[in-house]
């Protein structure tokens, strides 16, 4: 009796175009060849989750994708909404209404897109459903109503460096982006940063942008009250100085993601879709982006969420670095092939202990079979 089991699939499309065949219809013709239209949309509230890009910051997906696939699912009878939660770090998604000007500024309107949006967890990020799912650290996960309440869910996803986990893609946009401001605090909880007083010189842009008021000067250097702090990391992305350096606890944090990430998809049916372009060294929530680490590879699509990031870390891992990037350097000091991109950008972080528990809670497996989509 043969029991191996099949290994996921991962479908890939590169960015070559010819005439007659735009990367829109290549974007349409992988997603329908990974299987999408095997989902029953008719007349299902189908949620896109997806990253609107903090304004100011210019690497998130093109609103144009969005259109070709809400035009698909409402030819398949579909309730199509795009979504995300609001955040706990302070700018201009911190609220619901901030956060849909955003949405709108950066081109994720009704017009351009052809259907809502829905900031998930409303105006004051206050708007949730407890999700059941009795993991190690987490009983219960606080998702965003709109996207708890869904029927299917898609998530489409930049592929990125972070901060926190290394690097974002699925796993970090259905957990961190769909959990509400107390779902956030409990992910970020064990991750507070600490100041580096050598380096700090009394600047005050981390106290004006702590949501938390956790942050003060004493002696002109900054001091943070840790019953307030949670653990955002606004304060180590605003820093110029590298005074606020993280001190997160990688692997508390990132499990906890993709326990949140486990509680999206618990009991309905869900797509993933990784844009693998503009691949920069931060996340899309600074109000900035750098240079790409690599080259665009392509878009990327799988049912199964951890393979479809394991896949994508691969394919960036196996091209070559941007010597224009902030791992250029490593290019002119012996780089070699099997150097991870993603520990050069983001050193204090490891990605691997994040798929390796998302496979260990049953959310997907690393092994993978990749179909290359012409």
């Amino acid at each position: 009796m043969n029991t191996t089991i099949q290994k996921p699939v991962v479908y890939l499309t590169n960015l070559r175009t010819k005439p007659g065949k735009n990367l829109l219809d290549k974007f349409e013709a992988l997603i329908k060849k990974a299987g999408i239209l095997s989902i029953d949309f008719d007349k299902k509230l189908t949620a896109i989750k997806i990253h609107f890009g903090e304004p100011g910051n210019l690497a998130y997906i093109r609103p144009n994708y969005v259109l070709r696939l809400v035009q698909l699912l409402k030819k398949q009878g579909a309730l199509p909404f795009l979504t995300d939660a609001n955040t706990l770090y302070k700018g201009r998604r911190a609220n619901g209404v901030d956060h849909i000007e955003s949405a709108f500024e950066n081109g994720f309107n009704p017009l351009a897109t052809g259907c809502p949006v829905i900031i998930a967890d409303g105006i004051k990020g206050t708007e949730y459903r407890e999700i059941e799912i009795n993991q190690k650290h987490c009983r219960t996960a606080k998702i965003g109503s709109a996207i708890a309440e869904s029927d299917v869910l898609i998530s489409m996803n930049h592929f990125k460096g972070h901060e926190l986990t290394g690097f974002g893609g699925v796993i970090k946009n259905l957990g961190m982006g769909s959990g509400s401001i107390g779902g956030k605090m409990e992910m970020h909880s064990n991750g507070q940063p600490k100041i580096n007083l050598e380096h700090c010189i009394g600047c005050c842009i981390c106290v004006k942008n702590c949501a938390q008021d956790a942050i003060h000067l004493e002696n002109k250097k900054a001091v943070i009250d840790y019953q307030r702090c949670v653990g955002c990391g606004q304060c180590v992305a605003v820093c110029m100085y590298d005074a606020a350096q993280p001190q997160w606890d990688s692997v508390g944090a990132q499990e906890k993601i993709a326990e949140y990430a486990l509680a999206v998809v618990k009991s309905k049916p869900a797509f993933h879709i990784n844009f693998i372009m503009n691949v920069s060294p931060n996340c899309d929530c600074w109000s900035m982006n750098d240079v790409p680490i690599v080259g665009d590879i392509g878009i990327a699509a799988s049912f199964d969420p951890v393979a479809l990031d394991r896949a994508s870390v691969d394919l960036v891992n196996n091209a070559p670095v941007n010597p224009a990037s902030c791992i250029g350097h490593a290019a002119q000091t012996g780089l070699t092939k099997e150097t991870d991109r993603f520990t050069l950008a983001q050193p204090h972080t490891n990605w691997k202990l994040g798929l390796d528990y998302a496979e260990h809670i049953g959310l997907g497996r690393q092994d993978y079979e990749l179909i290359v989509v012409e």
